[in-house]
């Protein structure tokens, strides 16, 4: 009995602990969405639940309500940084550590509110999300309202940030070494940049006889139907008909590989794109840009 109740007071600690650190964030018109004071005046939250060209707000832990604006998205991985001048409210304590699968966890939202399982997965790449080591999967419950909350450790370390956003059939969370990454991005530059070809695909099944001759084991990739002028992808000739098979290594099966395997930190950096053109295999280097700003 003493080793249940000393796991259970360990539970609710690590609730108290984490909890100080969260921000309701009030970006679309439903439901508010949970926000971690990541590093000093920064919040991530998951970006599905922040609308573009809305007004953001956010309510601190004693009901104060402070403006922020969204400094930086990464889709692929479901995540948004906010800026806002916060005080009063600590930095919430990150911890990157050993997670093994079977690690008790827990989901927290703004309230707060709690919800306990452990750890299923790791190194989730499925969907749209490709990174090694970004993302694992949790059985527990994702209640209405906890995306963009912490994932936490029995200890009150945050390890994670949890999205619904990043796939149909997984509850999900953004490793904390990961997010890190994002924040860095707008510490340095301001924002987080966004990775850009400069073309329009749809997917496309390969045919078996096609696969078989050059050794393929993914059964679609995709096809450019538009090439932006003065684009990464024009520059480095790619044209209207062909059919992207891999990027840097990364198989792109559907358009949204696309997004997972064209991460921030690639922004700069040439990589070896695979095509077919008439049914014969190319390689082609592409350095990849940083998508415009709109307007």
């Amino acid at each position: 009995m003493t080793t249940a109740m000393d796991l259970s007071n360990a539970l609710a600690g690590a609730v108290e602990r984490a909890a100080g650190s969260l921000f309701a964030v009030h970006g679309r018109p439903r439901l508010p969405s949970t926000g971690v004071h990541w590093r000093a005046g920064l919040i991530v939250t998951a970006s599905h639940t922040v609308e573009p060209d809305r007004e953001v707000t956010l309510t601190a832990p004693d009901g104060r309500t402070l403006a922020a604006q969204v400094v930086g998205r990464d889709p692929g991985l479901d995540i948004a940084v906010l800026r806002a001048e916060v005080t009063g409210v600590p930095a919430a304590d990150i911890h990157d550590g050993d997670l093994r699968i079977g690690h008790l966890v827990l989901a927290l939202g703004a309230g707060p509110r709690a919800s306990a399982g452990i750890v299923s997965a790791l190194d989730l790449r499925g969907g749209r999300q490709r990174e090694p080591d970004a993302m694992l999967a949790v059985d527990l419950t994702l209640y209405p309202g906890f995306s963009g909350g912490p994932l936490v450790d029995v200890l009150g370390h945050v390890v994670g940030i949890t999205t619904s956003g990043a796939s149909r059939h997984l509850q999900c969370a953004v490793r904390a070494a990961a997010v890190t990454r994002l924040t860095d991005h707008v510490v340095r530059a301001g924002r987080i940049p966004r990775a850009y070809l400069g073309v329009g695909t749809q997917p496309v099944v390969l045919p078996n006889d096609l696969r078989e001759r050059l050794g393929l084991t993914q059964r679609t990739a995709v096809i450019v139907v538009n090439v932006t002028s003065d684009s990464p992808a024009a520059a480095a000739g790619l044209v209207m008909g062909d059919v992207i098979v891999s990027i840097a290594g990364h198989a792109i099966a559907e358009p949204g590989d696309l997004v997972a395997v064209l991460q921030p930190d690639r922004v700069g950096n040439t990589v070896t794109t695979s095509i077919l053109r008439g049914g014969e295999p190319r390689q082609i280097q592409v350095t990849v840009g940083e998508r415009p700003s709109r307007g």
